[in-house]
């Protein structure tokens, strides 16, 4: 007996400039389909539990064929990370009931075709299975090889971190201190500066919005200059920061926030730091280290467990907060990684 439910969908409607508005996306309705995995396609047809929201995805949003991931397609469902689980399989190597997650769709029930790039989850009580777009995702994944891979860490190194309660940063900052780092970072609202501070484990850390003088504010809280520099918000913050660094700086370009919505091109005053202080600046993407992948679950899960570590969520409930937790990345609301729930198991 054929078996179908209606698969809501979040679409992008199309192409945007500037900053993204929940207006960009539909939430599409009365779409039917067949729970099942086609016969020879290969694939798998699974039920979507937890949709990240990652800034990168803002990029997609554009017609910029040059990226290093292809642009969504304008009244078509968005892609993003998730978790989901089996409910049918044309992949041996899949079997119904299993947790997966890797790249799927904004929509109730993906068929995934590329079964690849899926990895299954084996669940384990201690750990939210949400945690796999989080902190044992991509984002973590990020944090993780861009620290220790790109950055180059000493013991004693004085380390900055920009958009240090996202996803990514929050990790970071907490990565360092473990390493025997000493670590600053930086929010945009006084409730995330104190949650670096007080449990995020940060030696110190300050709202940039209320500094006039980026560069005044960075050699206040690095008084001897700065090491390591992880950045993910680029432009103003980023030259404030090559004006601190140290001589043999390191400065991981990790994403461009305050970038993403501009269509202006911002120039900096201080790259002749880059010279005089010998300073490596070097960007990346965490797809440049996949063989780490194995030893980065198994590091990351033990310190989770041994309570080195934490990591904070915001968790959006129903497919329709999509469109709102989403443009909530750019607009400064979200607290820590922002995961839709999008059903239970």
């Amino acid at each position: 007996m054929e078996v179908t439910a209606d698969n809501k969908q979040i679409l992008l409607k199309s192409y945007i400039n500037g900053s993204p508005s929940e207006s960009d996306m539909e939430l599409k309705l009365g779409n039917h389909i067949k729970l099942e995995a086609p016969t020879g396609s290969n694939g798998v047809l699974v039920k979507n539990l937890y949709l990240s929201c990652d800034p990168y995805m803002r990029g997609r949003m554009q017609n910029f064929q040059a990226s290093y991931v292809p642009p969504f397609s304008p009244n078509s469902v968005i892609e993003g990370f998730g978790v989901s689980k089996v409910v049918d399989s044309d992949d041996p190597n899949f079997k119904k009931g299993e947790i997966v997650t890797g790249l799927t769709n904004w929509e109730e029930y993906s068929l995934i075709l590329n079964t690849n790039q899926l990895r299954k989850i084996q669940q384990d009580d201690d750990i939210p299975l949400s945690y796999h777009v989080g902190l044992l995702g991509m984002p973590g994944f990020t944090a993780y090889a861009g620290f220790f891979e790109v950055c180059a860490p000493k013991k004693g190194d004085y380390v900055y971190v920009s958009a240090a309660s996202g996803a990514v940063g929050q990790l970071v900052g907490q990565l360092a201190k473990l390493h025997g780092c000493y670590v600053v970072g930086s929010a945009g609202t006084s409730h995330k500066v104190q949650l670096l501070k007080n449990k995020l484990g940060f030696d110190e850390a300050f709202n940039y919005k209320e500094e006039s003088d980026l560069e005044a504010a960075l050699a206040r809280y690095f008084p001897h200059g700065i090491d390591i520099y992880f950045d993910n918000v680029g432009g103003s913050m980023l030259d404030a920061a090559l004006a601190n660094m140290r001589v043999q700086g390191r400065v991981a370009i990790c994403g461009m926030v305050s970038q993403n919505s501009r269509t202006d091109k911002q120039s900096f005053r201080n790259m002749f730091s880059v010279i005089s202080k010998r300073i490596t600046i070097k960007g990346f993407l965490q797809s440049d280290f996949m063989q780490l992948y194995p030893r980065f679950l198994e590091d990351i899960t033990h310190y989770y467990k041994q309570g080195k570590i934490v990591y904070i969520e915001n968790m959006n409930d129903g497919l329709e907060s999509a469109p709102a937790a989403f443009v909530g990345l750019f607009s400064g609301k979200n607290v820590g990684k922002q995961v839709i729930r999008v059903a239970s198991e």
